[in-house]
């Protein structure tokens, strides 16, 4: 099995999508500095409950909790907007938001990964990456 994929993003999106959908609390990816940056962004928006990294061998794992045992999931949608072969980029003014404002976009920007929300108050665009409700 190899470790490697084309789009980390999308991976680490579509684990947890799968994970919802069969009930899991939890997963665990081979861990990047892209993927930690992601996971803390749904931490510090209340979507998933933690993230850590265990360390490894040849690579770190990421370990998920996303949410506790008997709790729902907080994540209804979770779906990739930028792809490598069509990468979609926003200026301040073009940041959308989801659902009247009750989701989020992830934005990769000059000064890291943060929400939409984060990206305008500090008039910040860059690519956005992932759409959460």
């Amino acid at each position: 099995m190899s470790l490697q994929s084309t789009d980390q993003i999308a991976d680490l999106i579509t684990r947890i999508r799968n994970a919802i959908m069969v009930g899991k609390t939890e997963i665990r990816v081979p861990t990047s500095k892209l993927k930690v940056a992601v996971a803390e962004a749904l931490k510090d928006a209340h979507y998933i409950d933690s993230c850590d990294v265990e360390e490894g061998a040849p690579r770190g794992t990421l370990h998920i909790v996303i949410n506790s045992e008997n709790a729902p999931a907080r994540i209804t949608e979770i779906t990739k907007i930028s792809k490598p072969g069509r990468r979609v980029y926003a200026n301040v003014e073009e940041i959308p938001t989801v659902k009247s404002g009750r989701g989020i976009v992830l934005i990769s920007t000059s000064k890291g990964i943060m929400t939409g929300k984060e990206a305008k108050k500090q008039h910040l665009g860059g690519e956005i990456l992932v759409k959460v409700y």
